[in-house]
């Protein structure tokens, strides 16, 4: 009796410790890649600012060619939404918030399962006859202790879904 009952206070102080270090980590999570696309800003833009050209660049489609996706608002620019569900990828929602041709296209996010929103923005740098895309994305984990231990992870989970996505918005891109 008296050995379960150090093993139940060892493990409660070290539920509370764990706990203790989650606050302790930062509460916002930042991912970001970048590529050099060998097309104009204008050729660019379009695949970026039209929701249904995500499908044809972004990987999670790839991932799950069941994926049910639903499409809302304008079809580009400022408005425009999507919506998925998928049993790989889960479900959520994207909205395109800021858009400036051939510049920036931003959007917030939506992830239904976690019941998170986030930031993203993709930018357009012209260098000479290349571009340079940049896809960033920050998050809020808030006060969720497991949250904030998952933004650790973020980088690593989502960073290579994003030089994925560019490598085939590169490659589709070029190729048209």
């Amino acid at each position: 009796m008296k050995m379960v009952k150090r093993l139940l206070i060892g493990i409660l102080l070290l539920v509370a410790v764990l706990v203790g270090i989650a606050f302790l980590l930062p509460s916002q999570f930042n991912v970001a890649r970048s590529a050099t696309i060998n097309a104009p800003a204008e050729k660019i833009y379009p695949l970026i600012a039209t929701t249904r050209q995500w499908e044809n660049w972004a990987v999670w489609k790839q991932r799950d060619p069941n994926m049910k996706i639903e499409y809302a608002g304008p079809e580009s620019g400022i408005g425009a939404k999507w919506s998925w569900e998928s049993k790989s990828e889960g479900s959520g929602e994207m909205e395109f918030t800021s858009a400036e041709p051939n510049k920036l296209l931003s959007y917030r996010l939506l992830f239904k399962d976690f019941n998170t929103t986030s930031a993203g923005t993709l930018t357009l740098e012209p260098d000479g006859a290349n571009t340079k895309v940049t896809w960033s994305f920050v998050g809020e984990a808030g006060n969720n202790p497991m949250m904030r231990y998952m933004g650790l992870m973020m980088d690593g989970m989502i960073g290579k879904d994003f030089e994925a996505g560019l490598a085939n918005l590169k490659a589709l891109a070029e190729r048209s």
